[in-house]
């Protein structure tokens, strides 16, 4: 599909991109891309804002990566949209059958009626009806962000699993580990608050300001939201070369200079970080391989410590071209869900997490981003996120971390409270920004 395309140029892309999303709350679905300005700059865009369907997809497990690959090759348009856990029932003989309290499908995108892409200081439209462009830029800005320090969630949260069962499961869990079943699970634990409502806009605005994460992300379909202030990239392809950036490795900030820079050299060299993220490289490593050119795969990166507002995290870079013959999605496809929200042997890991989790992931390590006309795409990892379901009027969250034979269940516990720390503050504390 043609789409009519404009070009503004600003001299403050931040506070555009405040009234972009005031402008985009009128839509019933939009998504919002944000890299809040984080250098090294990791993507091709500096935000991305899809308003508006023209047409859509929306999916159960069954066959959702072939009905995706059909939905492209017919708009050959912009797709934006997510990809939830549960679609490994899709590329393994599993099933999920935990508490779900919120109802996403495991597949959506849509073909956005208007886009709107960052590059520096320049917003670009791209527009199926170029006579919108222009009111709706005047639109935009003259919208009102009505956001007060006022406004309070003020949740009780409660735990799904609670911290004596935790330590329970990672003990068995570190036997399967002793007898040989696994080498590394990815295992995580549920807060939520049912019978509750808060402001999604608000409330993302707040959890992104107190993270400033590279992939965070904002989407609403009806009364369906996700909050994402998602620090990891879980695949990006561009032309034919494929990167991917587990994380394996957390590390919490210190407001002392001296005290921070030693929290992250500590982490680098981590002997049991730095094993957790090795095991993940090596199971990406082979993920890619299977739509690879023989002897393409490569580290780029291996365990490069990231700073972020929240925490310091341990980072490694995965590339790949594609072999002739396989198309973006089939390389989605054979490395999903990814390896660092799964475990290493990756199909006994994902047994292991369906048997032990009390929650379906449901859209919570799942990955949301897009998909270029040209068959690019970028996805995050949806981790450190918010979801929210109006009509149920059910909030969660879900944190986890890697468990190995090096494992300690009272540190892993508290590995998951330093990586819920913002979104429990949003949840339960006055919205700042």
């Amino acid at each position: 599909m043609q789409r009519s395309k404009r070009i503004f140029s600003v001299e403050s892309p931040h506070e555009i991109s405040i009234k972009m999303l005031t402008w985009a709350a009128q839509f019933d679905t939009h998504l919002w891309l944000d890299s809040n300005d984080y250098h090294p700059r990791l993507g091709s865009y500096d935000a991305l804002l899809a308003v508006g369907v023209h047409s859509r997809i929306d999916s159960s497990h069954s066959g959702a990566f072939d009905a995706l690959q059909a939905f492209h090759s017919k708009t050959k348009d912009w797709l934006f949209g997510y990809l939830s856990y549960d679609l490994k029932n899709d590329v393994e003989q599993l099933q999920s059958s935990n508490t779900d309290n919120l109802a996403f499908p495991e597949l959506f995108f849509f073909q956005p009626k208007k886009i709107w892409l960052l590059r520096g200081n320049q917003w670009e439209a791209h527009y199926i009806n170029d006579h919108e462009i222009t009111s709706d830029w005047h639109s935009i800005l003259e919208a009102v962000d009505t956001h007060t320090v006022n406004d309070y969630n003020d949740l009780a949260l409660q735990a799904r699993i609670e911290k004596n069962e935790y330590i329970e499961k990672v003990t068995q869990l570190l036997q399967h580990i002793q007898r040989g079943d696994i080498y590394e699970v990815n295992f995580c634990m549920e807060w939520f608050s049912k019978g509750t409502q808060i402001h999604p806009l608000k409330t993302f605005m707040s959890l992104n300001e107190l993270s400033k994460p590279p992939f965070a992300a904002y989407f609403k379909d009806g009364d369906r939201y996700v909050l994402s202030a998602s620090p990891e990239r879980y695949l990006r392809k561009e032309g034919y070369k494929l990167f991917s950036q587990p994380i394996k490795g957390t590390a919490p900030r210190s407001d002392v200079k001296a005290a921070d820079s030693q929290l992250a050299f500590d982490l680098e060299n981590n002997a049991k970080e730095r094993s957790e993220n090795i095991m993940i490289v090596d199971l990406v490593r082979n993920d890619l391989s299977k739509t690879a050119i023989p002897g393409s795969v490569s580290v780029d990166e291996l365990c490069e410590t990231y700073s972020f507002k929240q925490v310091h995290q341990m980072i490694s870079t995965i590339t790949s071209r594609l072999k002739a013959g396989f198309s973006g999605i089939d390389a989605i496809k054979t490395t999903f869900p990814m390896g660092s929200m799964t475990g290493a042997p990756k199909l006994r890991a994902m047994e292991l997490i369906e048997e032990y989790e009390r929650s379906k992931r449901s859209l919570y390590s799942g990955a949301i981003g897009y998909l270029t006309p040209q068959g690019d795409f970028d996805f995050n990892v949806v981790i450190r996120s918010i979801l929210y379901n109006a009509s149920n009027q059910y909030v969660s969250f879900q944190v986890g971390s890697a468990i190995t034979s090096n494992s300690v269940p009272e540190n892993e516990y508290k590995e998951c409270l330093l990586k819920a720390k913002a979104m429990y503050a949003v949840l339960t504390e006055p919205i700042t920004t």
